[in-house]
């Protein structure tokens, strides 16, 4: 990290997909909420909704037209049963996916839940100048998400490079 560069805070978007959460007792929200906040990013907002394809593509259509958000990361629905949508409903919102991300969230997951880690559909990507990072639902796998992945991508003073230096690009034509 390059610490001669000013850190640039983010506008951030949580979003929990889950059927039984509330507030009250939601931890991977609040995890993402805690991250975020400590790394100095601005939570804007943060949202729990159905798993229900249409209900997350329309909480994250929103604030991809916003133009106040930078970031959306969700939590929950990534998994195999019949109920996980959140990839379905995110993915053809997207405009370019970021591969790596789901290939080294689950390369980093082994180290801890060893072959479970396959039942992961971890994805991110970028839509409309928004990046998107959809995480399974526990709050362990929310840490290892934001601790060895994202918060560094979105720290403008990361080197070699970041997501944050890019995102005035991210509308060329």
């Amino acid at each position: 990290m390059n610490t001669d560069k000013n850190f640039i805070p983010l506008n951030i978007a949580i979003l929990v997909v889950s059927d039984t959460r509330t507030n009250a007792d939601d931890t991977s929200g609040k995890t993402l909420v805690e991250r975020a906040t400590e790394a100095g990013h601005h939570v804007m907002e943060k949202k729990i909704v159905a798993d229900n394809i249409y209900q997350i593509r329309a909480a994250v259509s929103n604030w991809i037209a916003a133009d106040n958000i930078n970031v959306v990361i969700s939590t929950g629905g990534t998994g195999v049963t019949g109920r996980d949508g959140t990839p379905e409903a995110v993915a053809p919102l997207l405009d370019k996916i970021l591969d790596g991300f789901g290939e080294t969230f689950r390369m980093l997951s082994y180290q801890d839940i060893k072959t479970s880690t396959i039942q992961s559909r971890a994805l991110a990507g970028v839509a409309n100048a928004t990046y998107l990072f959809c995480l399974p639902g526990s709050s362990g796998a929310c840490r290892t998400a934001w601790d060895a992945l994202i918060k560094e991508q979105l720290d403008y003073r990361t080197r070699p490079c970041n997501l944050v230096q890019l995102m005035p690009r991210l509308l060329e034509k």
